[in-house]
């Protein structure tokens, strides 16, 4: 098994944390996280895939290891995340690469994919969302009313969604066995929430998320006239991005390779084998 590296990387002023393993001559794959996460969710599948690829996981701006600025001194957008990355692909020197995408993920890779200066060679997506049946209700009620309307009354809806107990439902709901969760995941991500701040950089996030549904559009567009290779590897069981947002991919990439797992939102804590043999099975068709 091939060591990981954790590094770290300025980017427009911004403090940019990330893991990286692999040959530096493979295939990039490019891992990133969803809310209320960061890489280490990544921290068993890195190594699983970093034999064949050249792995990067980076945590985004206000998670995980990466620059936590105030709301104030950074402009929290999907817009803003993806451009940060954008800068760190840069950085590094990476134009192509397949881009791995779970939860708010999803609309910062979307972001990726259709800016003309990168190349996504494959599409992996673990509950990354691109398509309306892909909300699941009662959990997105309270942050649509929030967005649509932010105020008094609905802004504790909102704040629920970084508690501590939903921190750790987002972890079991849906897993077949919660004994193979590690309680750090949750816990971990817990402080990270806490942070004097952090509760303001969630709020402004909430608040911007419609924009990514506003590109869908633009985004399945790109899907039917790409027909980029995706891979949509999802938990059945997940109650915040149901599977039918798995299956939709279908209808725009007919050849979409599509997979549901007795999982939850949280698939890698409970499926790391099955999820990173699939990965290599369609990276290793679709990199050619």
């Amino acid at each position: 098994m091939l060591p990981t590296h954790h590094k770290t990387a300025t980017i427009n002023g911004q403090k940019v944390f990330y893991r990286e393993a692999g040959p530096g001559d493979a295939p990039v794959v490019l891992l990133l996280h969803g809310f209320p996460s960061s890489s280490h969710m990544f921290r068993h599948l890195v190594p699983a895939l970093a034999d064949d690829y050249h792995v990067i996981a980076t945590d985004h701006i206000g998670y995980g290891h990466s620059a936590m600025p105030k709301v104030d001194e950074f402009d929290y957008t999907f817009d803003n995340l993806a451009g940060i990355t954008a800068g760190l692909l840069n950085h590094l020197g990476i134009s192509r690469f397949a881009v791995y995408v779970h939860d708010y993920g999803a609309p910062i890779g979307w972001r990726l994919a259709l800016d003309p200066s990168f190349d996504v060679s494959a599409i992996i997506s673990q509950s990354g969302n691109a398509y309306m049946e892909g909300f699941t209700r009662p959990f997105w009620d309270d942050l649509f009313a929030y967005a649509s309307e932010p105020s008094r009354d609905t802004e504790p809806g909102a704040r629920a969604k970084f508690s501590p107990s939903t921190t750790r439902w987002q972890y079991e709901n849906g897993a077949p066995d919660t004994g193979l969760v590690s309680p750090d995941t949750w816990t971990l991500d817990q402080l990270l929430l806490e942070r004097p701040g952090n509760d303001e950089v969630q709020l402004a996030l909430f608040r911007d998320y419609p924009a990514n549904i506003d590109g869908y559009p633009k985004l399945q567009e790109y899907f039917r006239s790409s027909q980029v290779p995706l891979l949509a590897v999802w938990g059945e069981r997940d109650e915040i991005f149901g599977p039918d947002g798995a299956r939709a991919f279908s209808r725009d990439l007919p050849d979409a390779e599509v997979h549901l797992l007795p999982a939850g939102h949280f698939a890698l804590e409970t499926h790391l084998d099955a999820i990173s043999g699939y990965i290599h099975g369609f990276l290793g068709r679709v990199l050619t």
